[in-house]
């Protein structure tokens, strides 16, 4: 059992940038892939990126390459999601999420809302 807990979000303009966190508890933190996710008002919620246990294997949505990056702890057992180059349409909010035995993403967070004003 993994939970989540997201924190950072907020209103930022356009061309800046947010960091954007996950404390998690739990004993399986440290052998979890990790992803972001967000939702956007009227719109279906969407990977953003993802991280192996070791952080060797990353994945980012094409929408977010070159401008955000993902990054663990797991001596403090977070995740991490810094997002540079903020443009409006990256408003949403976003969810923290980890997968279970089955590699399957079964644990989120409350989300955090990130607000790109233009």
């Amino acid at each position: 059992q993994v939970q989540l807990v997201e924190s950072g979000g907020g209103l930022v303009q356009a061309g800046g940038s947010l960091r954007l966190s996950c404390a998690a508890s739990g004993r399986t933190f440290s052998v979890s892939t990790m992803g972001w996710f967000r939702q956007a008002p009227g719109k279906e919620r969407e990977f953003v990126a993802s991280i192996n246990w070791s952080g060797s294997s990353l994945a980012y949505a094409d929408s977010v390459k070159g401008r955000f990056t993902i990054s663990r702890d797991n001596a403090k057992a977070t995740v991490y999601l810094q997002m540079n180059s903020l443009k409006p349409a990256d408003t949403a909010v976003y969810y923290c999420a980890a997968k279970n035995s089955e590699l399957r993403y079964a644990y989120w967070g409350q989300g955090t809302q990130v607000t790109v004003s233009s």
